[in-house]
């Protein structure tokens, strides 16, 4: 059933506790939650829709969210590092894309659960918090990818 008066799609759809999901479906949402964060951001930044795609390909992909994550563990508190832990040493049905290195794959799969389970916990203000910071950290690598 779906509400009569939904304020946001967290608040209509959100899970009872957040922590009990399966890493790979905070995941599944985080993917989500993060492609809307950097496409957000490169629309603030004025780009064509052809340039903001091909920079947001770049910020999305499994090298760049390991990358991301690496650079924000030490700020992670003991919750979110085990969620990201949960979500880097889960077991997909299906192996990381032939492009992505295993170990960036896993990585990033921590990263979206992480996202995943600070937006279904209603954990917004930090979610924001730890974006920005990793995108921040992280313009380097993908500043230099498109640059090739």
């Amino acid at each position: 059933m779906i509400k009569e008066e939904l304020t946001t799609a967290h608040d209509a759809f959100a899970a009872k506790d957040t922590r009990e999901l399966n890493p790979l479906q905070m995941a599944y949402v985080g993917d989500t939650v993060h492609d809307l964060y950097v496409r957000s951001m490169l629309l603030s930044r004025g780009m064509t829709v052809g340039k903001m795609h091909k920079q947001a390909v770049r910020m999305v992909s499994a090298g760049a969210q390991a990358r991301m994550l690496e650079r924000i563990e030490a700020e992670l508190t003991e919750a979110e590092a085990d969620i990201a832990r949960r979500g880097r040493n889960s077991q997909a049905k299906h192996a990381a894309p032939r492009h992505a290195d295993p170990a960036d794959y896993a990585h990033a799969t921590g990263l979206e659960a992480l996202w995943g389970y600070l937006y279904l916990s209603g954990q917004t203000q930090r979610l924001d918090e730890l974006v920005k910071m990793a995108l921040e950290r992280t313009e380097d690598v993908w500043q230099k990818q498109s640059s090739r």
